[in-house]
């Protein structure tokens, strides 16, 4: 169907990257991030091109002229396929390819098999397998050869493809209504698991942030769990979460560790994974991971912004935990490692650590812990087995 589907378990293919700069603050003039994303989905960019315009062309989004410089271009690297920083509609996806000749994908089918591709629970698969099936019920008009295949004979009536289209669409929404009912008694699911919690008086925290800040490698550090961890975009989707004993509240809470957000989510993959990010929703305490080492670090957090107010979790208190300190420069270094940070015009306390070093983590965890004993003052403190410490924080607690 598409060779981005193909590559991602066979050598990486040579691809061309494109963006349009309509004038936005967040345009990627470098293209740095689409380049990462298609890394992670397998792809080798050989070549980039940008370009500026007042409004998408309706045909080919990039206009003609630029549609020509596109092919010559991934003719001269050996391109195989293009992809686009923009969500292209079904229209300009298809007239791209006729004109270059190439296939053209974009930013959203990118994110959606990167998905596809590190989904391991059977929820999470559930959760992607529905927001590209969304995806591509868009897309069947014309889209593959073999929709332009019919029953012919004498007197046969119809378009090209008239049968199959609607035979494909009909199978696209009868699956989407399937997973759709599996996905509800997953929630159904989560649901009990959450309410038992909350019978057991246990305060919830939730790692959310942009994807590649740290949160999976925080996580590890704080509850000593083995989660996935790599300095790659969308390395963790399948939320997991482990108890985190705070010694100075003498208590454990219950730390989830979620999927990660990126500039542009499709909204079909916020709308799909509702029910993980049900855990943000739900949560007592959110701790939002910065890479303080990112040059675009406000724009990163106003995007994590904009999908918590999108699944509701807007109104949840937060920790901000700007990580990687180890990467920071001396002239960014903090002269604080605790302060306070404005966010929507809201003073929210910050912790500076990393999560790799270590450096730092026993201040997150202080802070935690006061946050904790707030929260629940009347709760008595748990009374902890030394030894079950001793195995599951070997080295201590610091």
């Amino acid at each position: 169907m598409l060779i981005l589907t193909e590559t991602l378990s066979n050598k990486p293919a040579p691809t061309l990257l494109v963006g349009v700069d309509f004038g936005l603050p967040h345009f990627d003039a470098d293209l740095e991030e689409l380049g990462l994303l298609a890394e992670s989905g397998g792809l080798r960019p050989v070549a980039r091109l940008t370009c500026k315009r007042k409004a998408p062309d309706p045909a080919l989004f990039v206009g003609s002229g630029k549609a020509d410089e596109i092919k010559a271009l991934a003719m001269m690297h050996g391109a195989v396929e293009v992809v686009f920083d923009q969500s292209l509609s079904p229209a300009q996806q298809r007239n791209l390819e006729r004109h270059i000749g190439l296939p053209v994908n974009d930013r959203t089918l990118l994110i959606l098999e990167i998905f596809a591709q590190r989904a391991r629970s059977h929820e999470g698969k559930l959760q992607v397998e529905l927001a590209r099936q969304q995806y591509l019920s868009t897309r069947l008009v014309r889209r593959w050869s073999h929709l332009e295949r019919q029953s012919g004979g004498i007197g046969m009536r119809g378009g090209p493809g008239e049968t199959q289209i609607e035979l494909d669409r009909r199978m696209i929404n009868d699956s989407i209504k399937r997973i759709k009912e599996r996905l509800v008694k997953v929630k159904r699911q989560r649901n009990t698991q959450r309410r038992q919690r909350e019978r057991r008086d246990t305060f919830n925290i939730s790692l959310v942030g942009y994807t590649n800040a740290g949160k999976s490698t925080l996580f590890n550090a704080l509850v000593k769990a083995r989660a996935f961890a790599a300095d790659q975009l969308f390395a963790t989707l399948d939320t997991t979460t482990r108890q985190l004993y705070l010694g100075e509240a003498g208590r454990s809470v219950s730390l989830s560790d979620t999927v990660g957000f990126i500039r542009d989510l499709p909204h079909g993959l916020v709308e799909a994974f509702q029910a993980t990010l049900q855990e943000a929703t739900d949560a007592d305490l959110l701790l939002h991971v910065v890479d303080a080492a990112n040059p675009n670090f406000p724009e990163q957090m106003a995007e994590v912004q904009k999908v918590l107010t999108e699944i509701g979790a807007d109104t949840v208190p937060q920790l901000l935990v700007f990580n990687k300190l180890d990467a920071l420069v001396a002239e960014r270094y903090p002269l604080q490692m605790q302060d306070q940070y404005e966010v929507d015009g809201v003073s929210v306390p910050r912790v500076f650590l990393s999560a790799k070093s270590g450096k730092g983590l026993d201040l997150l965890r202080s802070a935690l812990s006061s946050i904790v004993m707030a929260a629940l003052p009347s709760v008595e403190p748990e009374m902890s087995d030394p030894r079950d410490l001793t195995r599951e924080y070997p080295g201590g607690l610091n």
